[in-house]
Order: structure tokens, then C-alpha cells, then sequence
């Protein structure tokens, strides 16, 4: 009697099933479409900027949306020569810095205690950092300047980091406290029997096994604070304190009739953070991934 052997590498399936298959694999493509056209109208903008940097003003007022030619690179040049670009960007750079600071370091030590530590009224105090995130900075941005005015930091940097600070750690927080409650009690344990302090935890296991929460919040938070506008304009006004968001406007105001110029400050100012969210994006979401399944 015959014995009849199938090829492994023959797929035995109809070729329906087969395209079927295939078809599930890559996805529908409406869904890349549509994923295309979110894609298309959210870098659209960007690149109309970036681009515009590199024409003149006659390009632009004859084809508003060609492309540069010739290219023009004087105008990035202009800007990076300026004293006002640069003292922006100084000022840009020190306010985002200390706030991503500030709320990593303060976010932590707070999630670290609603997360590992039994106490009463501990709810209370999750839910009121929670309910945190349903009052944006525009909703208390006169508050925050009479009171700013009251402590003297008026038209000083440090009456921006500081209410900053505070918005941004209830989103720290959220995302903080599954990533310490997921650590194993075993470990703290095994850590007390070796003769370890809660504050050497806290420093050797906690901060190392929780730095993917870290990461996303530190440069949510770096983002957040660079692209700040609302408060700023309030607090700093257009002095030489004023961040490149404030220096936009001011720029624009300057150089109403020198739109090539007023696009090329635009695209330096915004560079920052965009290449910041684009290398970390990976980052981002694996650290959001690991705060859901915490």
C-alpha cells in the first residue's frame, strides 16, 4: 500500500484562504489610508514651515505651496546669528529642564508612597492628583498670576517652572504608580533581611525598575514645558525672560513683512522638541504600555 507524503513547504489551504490570510497579515487598506492621511495632515504643516525657511519672500507670495528654488539658506542663517534667538532658546532650555525635573523627582517620590504604602486616606489623595488632569493651566492662569505678583517672581523664570511643576505631576503620577505597584513585596522584603533602608529601596531597586515610567514622563514633560505658551505670556511678557515660544510672537511682530525669516524662526524654535518626541517615541509608548498593564 501506497503512503502518500504532503511537502511541508505546500500550503494545504485554498487559495482563498490562503489570499485571505495574507490580507488579514497586512490589515485593510482603508485603515493605511486613512492612517496616510492622518499622517499627511499632521506633518503637512510642519513641513510647510520648514520648507518656507529655505525661500524667499517672492516665492512664497508667488507659489505659496512650491517648493524652494533656489534654495535660500540665508534666512536660517540670520536667525542663528541673532543674540534674540539665542537668548530664547537659553531661556527655553533652563525652564524645560528644571520642570522636567521637578516633576520626575517630586512625581516619583509621590507615587512611590500612594503606591507601596497603606494609610488612610490614601484614595483621597490618588483621586485628588487624578482629578488634576481635568483642569488645564488656562483654566487658573489669572490665579496663578496674582499670586506670582504676590511672591515677587513676577517676569522671572522661576514663576514659570514652578506652576509647571505642579500641573504636570498628575499625569506623572497616573502613569507612575501601576510601575511601583507592580514591583514584587518579595523584593522589598529580600531587600529589608539584607539589612536595607526603605530610602536605600527606594534608590537602588525602585528608581532602576522604574525608569521606563520615567523616561515617558520626563519627556512628556520636556515637551510640555517647551511648547508652554499661555503661562509664559502671562508671567514673563516679551523681556529678555521670554521663551521661543514668546520670541515667535515677538519675531513676528519685528518682522511682519519678512515672512521667509518669521517661518525660519518658527522651525528652529519648534526642532527641539519634535526631534526630542521623534527619537523617544518608542519610549513613550512602551513606557504607557507598561503603566496599563501595571
Amino acid at each position: 500500500m501506497a503512503v502518500v507524503t504532503m511537502d511541508p513547504s505546500v500550503d494545504p489551504a485554498p487559495a482563498t484562504t490562503r489570499n485571505r490570510r495574507r490580507k488579514d497579515e497586512w490589515g485593510s487598506p482603508t485603515t493605511y489610508f486613512i492612517a496616510l492621511l492622518v499622517i499627511g495632515v499632521t506633518l503637512g504643516p510642519v513641513a510647510y514651515i520648514v520648507l518656507g525657511g529655505f525661500r524667499d519672500n517672492s516665492q512664497i507670495t508667488d507659489h505659496p505651496a512650491g517648493l524652494p528654488h533656489p534654495w535660500v539658506f540665508s534666512n536660517y542663517a540670520s536667525v542663528l546669528q541673532s543674540s534674540e534667538f539665542w537668548n530664547d532658546f537659553t531661556n527655553s532650555v533652563i525652564v524645560a529642564v528644571f520642570t522636567t525635573a521637578g516633576i520626575v523627582v517630586l512625581g516619583l517620590m509621590a507615587s512611590y508612597v500612594l503606591a507601596r504604602y497603606t494609610f488612610r486616606g490614601r484614595g483621597l489623595m490618588f483621586g485628588l492628583f487624578a482629578s488634576g488632569l481635568m483642569f488645564p493651566i488656562s483654566v487658573a492662569v489669572t490665579p496663578l498670576y496674582l499670586l506670582i505678583k504676590q511672591l515677587g517672581m513676577l517676569f522671572t523664570l522661576p514663576g514659570v517652572i514652578l506652576p509647571q511643576i505642579a500641573f504636570g505631576l498628575p499625569t506623572t503620577i497616573i502613569i507612575l504608580v501601576p510601575f511601583l505597584k507592580a514591583i514584587p513585596d518579595e523584593i522589598e522584603e529580600a531587600s529589608a533581611m539584607d539589612g536595607c533602608s526603605r530610602l536605600g529601596f527606594f534608590l537602588r531597586m525602585v528608581v532602576p525598575l522604574a525608569k521606563p515610567g520615567l523616561l515617558t514622563t520626563g519627556i512628556l514633560a520636556f515637551v510640555a514645558a517647551w511648547n508652554s505658551y499661555l503661562l509664559p505670556l502671562f508671567i514673563l511678557g516679551a523681556g529678555d525672560t521670554a521663551t521661543l515660544p514668546l520670541g515667535v510672537k515677538n519675531f513676528t511682530g519685528e518682522h511682519s513683512v519678512d515672512t521667509a525669516q518669521i517661518l525660519a524662526f518658527t522651525s528652529l524654535a519648534m526642532l527641539p522638541a519634535l526631534l526630542v518626541f521623534t527619537l523617544f517615541e518608542r519610549r513613550i509608548v512602551g513606557g504607557l504600555q507598561g503603566a496599563v498593564k501595571g
